[in-house]
């Protein structure tokens, strides 16, 4: 964006982060929020419970400023922030609820960035950044790379360099980073993960406002169904073959890898156990921060399945719309015709093409096929035996779902998450596929589970046959993780 008088001068107009930094009240809108949505990395957050908060915030700001300092309760304060004019909070409805939800906006997200960057820095590190830039100038020039024997002369160069250094390490030569570069490096860190944090609601927003203008479409479009159709889907396309949709896939497939989670959970410890870091008295949300990408990931999900549905219940509205249009256009031609039952119109009403006639040869015509009469035997029914145990009608499969979950919230103590193949490896299901989707059942009902759709995983059990037969059984479904 050109940062010329003009441009400058309608952001200063419009944007909401700028109106947020010109507000008299932003010290207030900003530590509050940061604190309420930022800090604790929470996405969406009902009217009751922040309104709550916002007044006891009001509270102990008025003991200190006087009873004059901010004049309005806390819902009012937030139905202002959300207000057209401001938009530094996002209030919706969820589907069959009528409480409202307040979310942060992209843009007071921006400016509570920036605020933050205010502050002086004790410690300002470049290295880093540097050797990441650097990084990302070789990974672009050599993936970029169409030449085999360059490509080859680069691995090679690689692997001496790996060799040089294994060699220098069995000889003693440990080469250690020093504090300086330790702290360095984690200051980047922390400051790439928050940045991740914010970047999706500002992924939310865009899907959000591709929802609003495909509702726009359909509410002016006046072409054919089929041909509004094939846009929306096409637009709908677009968004996962763009290099967002693209960008926001990969990471998403990289951060569901259990072997992933795993790794990242052992770095954070291991960095955050090191003197040069405990120093800088890291925040505690940095041991899960993986945890919270995750978490923001799947918020970013069922937005955009959400929008989905919705925007499937909006055609169906749109098809109803269009039916009962029809059917009023019908009664009033029938109405009309009615009026001029009494007093006809002089001359042609209307005009029928001449008859033609249908010229059928007799050998297009199907033969008779003679209909076939059911025979009905005439059978006594016999007496069956009486002896027969009635027990084996009441005997049924019962799964102890009680059991099933105690089971998992022990898995779930020693690991951070479990998938349903390790939970049956452990304990073997006992009444087969019964007892497999009680697992399933309290996987969407009890527990928080990720369902992996790329990675399919065997289910084993063992079953016997009436005969005293032993067979073994198999489902194969998408990987489930149980997550603590």
């Amino acid at each position: 964006m050109p940062l010329d008088f003009e441009s400058l001068d309608a952001l200063r107009t419009h944007h909401p982060a700028w109106r947020l930094l010109r507000s008299d009240h932003a010290p207030l809108v900003a530590s509050f929020l940061h604190r309420t949505f930022i800090a604790p990395n929470v996405r969406v957050m009902a009217a009751s419970d922040l309104a709550e908060r916002l007044d006891d915030e009001l509270y102990a700001l008025r003991q200190q400023l006087g009873d004059d300092a901010f004049p309005k309760s806390g819902p009012e304060y937030l139905n202002d922030w959300a207000a057209q004019d401001k938009g530094w909070l996002r209030k919706f409805y969820r589907p069959g609820t009528d409480e409202a939800q307040f979310d942060l906006t992209p843009a007071t997200e921006k400016a509570i960035a920036w605020l933050d960057q205010l502050s002086e820095r004790q410690f300002v590190g470049t290295e880093s950044r540097l050797l990441t830039l650097f990084d990302l100038l070789k990974q672009m020039s050599e993936g970029s790379e169409t030449d085999p024997s360059k490509r080859i002369a680069e691995l090679h160069k690689k692997r001496d360099e790996i060799d040089a250094d294994i060699a220098r390490v069995l000889t003693g030569d440990v080469p250690l980073l020093d504090d300086t570069a330790v702290r360095d490096r984690f200051q980047q860190f922390v400051q790439g993960a928050r940045e991740l944090l914010a970047d999706f609601r500002e992924v939310e927003q865009n899907f959000r406002q591709l929802d609003r203008r495909v509702r726009e479409r359909i509410a002016l479009w006046d072409g054919s169904k089929g041909e509004l159709l094939d846009e929306i889907m096409g637009e709908r396309d677009a968004i996962g073959d763009s290099d967002q949709g693209k960008s926001f896939g990969a990471f998403w497939e990289f951060l569901l890898s259990s072997s992933r989670q795993e790794e990242l959970t052992a770095l954070l410890d291991r960095v955050l156990a090191l003197p040069a870091v405990a120093d800088l008295s890291p925040d505690i949300r940095t041991r899960r921060m993986h945890y919270d990408w995750m978490e923001a990931g799947e918020h970013t999900q069922r937005t955009v399945a959400n929008l989905s549905q919705q925007l499937r219940r909006f055609l169906d509205d749109q098809a109803w719309l269009e039916n009962r249009r029809i059917m009023d256009i019908l009664h009033g031609i029938e109405s009309k015709a009615l009026s001029l039952r009494d007093t006809p119109p002089v001359g042609d009403v209307m005009e029928v093409p001449e008859l033609t006639v249908d010229i059928e040869l007799p050998m297009e015509r199907p033969l008779f096929t003679p209909a076939i009469k059911p025979i009905i035997a005439n059978l006594a029914l016999q007496v069956g035996d009486e002896n027969i145990d009635p027990s084996a009608l009441f005997d049924q499969v019962v799964v102890d779902k009680t059991r099933l979950a105690r089971h998992i919230r022990h898995a779930l103590q020693d690991k951070a998450q479990i998938t349903l193949r390790e939970l049956v490896t452990t304990q073997p299901l006992q009444h087969g596929l019964a007892e497999l989707v009680a697992y399933l059942h309290l996987g969407s009902e009890t527990f928080r589970t990720v369902v992996d759709e790329g990675t399919l995983e065997p289910i084993p059990w063992l079953t016997v046959t009436t005969d005293g037969i032993e067979l073994n059984r198999r489902a194969r479904l998408p990987r489930v993780i149980f997550i603590r």
